[in-house]
């Protein structure tokens, strides 16, 4: 990419697509599932971002099979051309205030909730996990202890093939509802980044290289969506405990990269990320006030299948923030890797906070580019409307990265801030206009 400087105002094409301004709500849960008022969830959800002036967003990852593959409660699904079709009042509402919107789609392969979900284990007890290859010994041994319940079905070589057509085909329901592009969910242990990692995957056939199956997920989606925009992420493992020895590298991440921008992927979001799903994904404070939460002790009991497992994964979340701790756009040297090395564009996110951030990444006087675009996730828990006050000028967000919306959200909840100084304060800006979109437009 060009190493000129851009601001966080202007407009900048993924593909044939033209997003107004450079800032993006980075995909999250939204919790909306598929009944009958999911329509309206995720209108609630998306659309404050898109008033307040977001560029783009991303909605959350869904699901592209009947059945299996949700990594959380409550993720939608979008395998039914009906229910998908409906979502175009969401793509129209997004659409009215100048922002455009991507879906991101998924699927959990063994970070389905049939492993570590036990309320749900219990009830569909036939239900397996979609694997690349035989588990990882130290998910077996998680398995024999009864920490997790697996129960892999390693994928043929006409499965894989088969998944793959189901993205393509979730992306055709997805342009016809009138999605401006296709986000592919490559990070958080889920199925794409069990292909892409040789921790994970042990074929014996043509898709031993990872890449293959991005490529078939290229095709599929060219064949039923066209050329609507399909951009991945791509994990960079290099936080992963010290006992596993085969991970993906900075150098395997930019070739990766490479090789997708010349197979004609429009855009990359490199993450560093674990080969497990834990809080590599949201660093920062150990949730201490989602945890103690009085009413959800029952919950996290039924999910993690009593309240001495519950309070074993407390112990690990606690551990786990001390390991990865919180550092300001944690991305940022992994994407600025990609972006020298690749002509399309490059997305930061992860620990993103302020304006000044935004400046930096996107090259300012002092840096060269990380990036072209810059997007925030948690951070649109507590502001729904963040945009308003980052693309105004150099703001801080309020989120203080406590990690108290993300946990309860294994037990079905859905993510909001739940720490009472973060919630007055945005009331308080909230009654001085802060959030009006003429505060963006003066």
């Amino acid at each position: 990419m060009s190493q000129s400087s851009s601001t966080l105002n202007t407009p900048v094409d993924i593909g044939r697509v033209t997003v107004p301004n450079r800032l993006y709500r980075a995909p999250l849960l939204e919790c909306a599932g598929n009944g009958p008022n999911a329509v309206d969830t995720y209108i609630r959800e998306l659309e404050p971002a898109a008033e307040a002036g977001a560029g783009l967003l991303f909605q959350g990852a869904s699901i592209v099979t009947a059945e299996g593959g949700c990594a959380a409660p409550n993720m939608t699904r979008v395998h039914d051309p009906a229910f998908v079709d409906g979502l175009s009042r969401l793509t129209d509402r997004i659409h009215d205030h100048g922002s455009r919107i991507f879906i991101q789609l998924a699927h959990g392969g063994l970070r389905s909730m049939s492993m570590w979900h036990s309320e749900y284990h219990r009830q569909n007890p036939t239900v397996g996990q979609k694997a690349v290859s035989t588990p990882p010994w130290q998910m077996r041994l998680a398995d024999r202890l009864g920490f997790i319940n697996l129960d892999a079905e390693v994928l043929s070589t006409q499965e894989v093939r088969e998944l793959a057509d189901a993205f393509g085909r979730a992306a055709g329901y997805a342009a016809d509802a009138g999605y401006d592009g296709i986000h592919l969910s490559g990070a958080n242990m889920g199925i794409i980044q069990q292909f892409l990692s040789p921790y994970y995957n042990d074929r014996d056939d043509e898709f031993r290289d990872g890449v293959q199956f991005l490529l078939a997920v290229r095709d599929a989606v060219r064949e039923h969506a066209g050329q609507l925009p399909l951009l991945t992420k791509l994990p960079l493992e290099t936080v992963s405990p010290p006992f596993v020895r085969r991970y993906l590298t900075e150098s395997d991440v930019v070739t990766i990269a490479q090789r997708l921008a010349a197979a004609g992927y429009d855009a990359v979001v490199p993450v560093e990320v674990s080969v497990y799903w834990d809080m590599s994904v949201i660093r920062g404070a150990y949730p201490e006030r989602a945890w103690k939460a009085a009413e959800l002790q029952a919950d996290y009991a039924s999910v993690f299948g009593s309240s001495l497992r519950a309070k074993t994964v407390s112990a690990l979340n606690r551990l786990e923030a001390r390991w990865y701790g919180h550092n300001p756009a944690w991305n940022e040297d992994i994407c600025r890797r990609v972006r020298d090395a690749v002509d399309i564009p490059v997305l930061a996110e992860g620990g993103i906070r302020s304006r000044n951030q935004c400046d930096r990444l996107l090259g300012d006087h002092d840096h060269s580019p990380a990036c072209d675009l810059v997007g925030m996730g948690r951070p649109f828990y507590a502001e729904p409307r963040l945009p308003a006050r980052i693309l105004h000028g150099n703001e801080r967000v309020l989120c203080a990265d406590c990690n108290n919306c993300t946990v309860p959200q294994a037990a079905g909840e859905p993510g909001r801030c739940r720490t009472p100084q973060i919630v007055r304060k945005r009331a308080t800006l909230d009654r001085e206009g802060v959030y009006d979109r003429k505060h963006v437009d003066q």
